[in-house]
């Protein structure tokens, strides 16, 4: 008797553990998916093309070429905005400092302030940020790149032990890119950049870094935003300069709050922003199914989750 029931309650346990075991198992296949989607969209990508994604919810990651380096076009611009808001953090700039616009600091391409009359408008630093930002600014980026020092937002980034991140001259300096002088960074540092936004892992404060998130929340049409429903906020910048296009964003799905960073170069214009597209496609699809599932994937209420989920 004793025996049979020692043998009772040790196939309870193995099918327990079975029964629980199992669903980290399904999640793995799901992960797997996922990860196989990311490296056929790079593989059909005529160019070269880097992933990195976060899951912050559990730190799971997923990447393809997520080591390489690739020129950033204006998807460096974050770096620059991190820096800006540590130096108005720390009082040694202030965000309603202003700046005469004058015509030697004008330059093309993207943005408005490339049209302003000389020395008519005096411009904040916060409002130079919001332009860089929300318009891509070029002009405005060069004055804050001015302000700020190149070596002093590299020095930040190795700070965060993400050397790869580098910005290496101003916008709109085609000289410089024939020669290969780039601003650079790897999609796995991009996604860490997003990540301590998310976290406000930054040296500012809670509130400093909140005002930072809702810059980079400013509407912006593009192929992160388009991934997912309105009601999503999405952190993001993208870049573009001739056969590049880049993007890191941070999307505060309900539940599963993610990171995508997407980098392609050698690359055509039309087929790299379906790369980008189709890469936030891909993310949201994974991240939705895991935002308010159950260990056994049923779906629930996103407010029964989270309540199962808090201590």
């Amino acid at each position: 008797m004793l025996t049979f029931l020692r043998r009772a309650c040790l196939a309870t346990v193995v099918v327990a553990n079975i029964a629980i075991g199992a669903q980290p198992s399904h999640q793995a296949i799901l992960g797997a998916q996922f990860q196989e989607r990311l490296e056929q969209i790079a593989k059909s990508t005529n160019g070269v093309v880097g992933i990195a994604a976060l899951d912050l919810a559990n730190g799971d990651r997923f990447g393809v070429n997520d080591s390489l380096v690739f020129p950033q076009g204006s998807a460096i611009k974050i770096p620059i905005l991190i820096e800006l808001y540590r130096r108005f953090d720390a009082g040694t700039l202030r965000p309603d400092e202003r700046v005469i616009l004058r015509a030697t600091d004008q330059v093309g391409g993207s943005g408005v302030s490339q049209w302003f009359a000389d020395g008519h408008s005096a411009l904040s630093l916060h409002d130079l940020a919001v332009l860089m930002i929300t318009l891509s600014d070029n002009t405005a980026t060069n004055i804050l790149i001015d302000r700020l020092g190149m070596p002093n937002v590299n020095r930040a980034m190795d700070s965060f032990g993400l050397p790869s991140i580098r910005v290496q001259r101003k916008m709109i300096q085609p000289r410089e890119s024939a020669v290969g002088n780039e601003n650079i960074a790897t999609p796995r540092d991009a996604a860490q950049i997003m990540r301590r936004i998310h976290t406000c892992d930054l040296p500012m404060s809670k509130e400093r870094c909140g005002a930072l998130r809702r810059i980079l929340e400013l509407p912006k049409s593009g192929p992160f935003p388009a991934s997912v429903p309105g009601s999503v906020r999405v952190a993001w910048k993208p870049g573009g300069v001739e056969g590049v296009e880049t993007a890191w964003g941070l999307f505060a799905l309900p539940g599963r709050p993610y990171v995508l960073a997407v980098m392609v170069n050698y690359g055509d214009s039309p087929e790299s922003t379906r790369a980008l597209r189709e890469s936030a496609q891909a993310a949201y699809e994974y991240f939705r199914r895991l935002a308010r599932s159950s260990p056994y994937g049923v779906r629930v209420p996103l407010s029964v989750a989270d309540s199962v989920r808090k201590p």
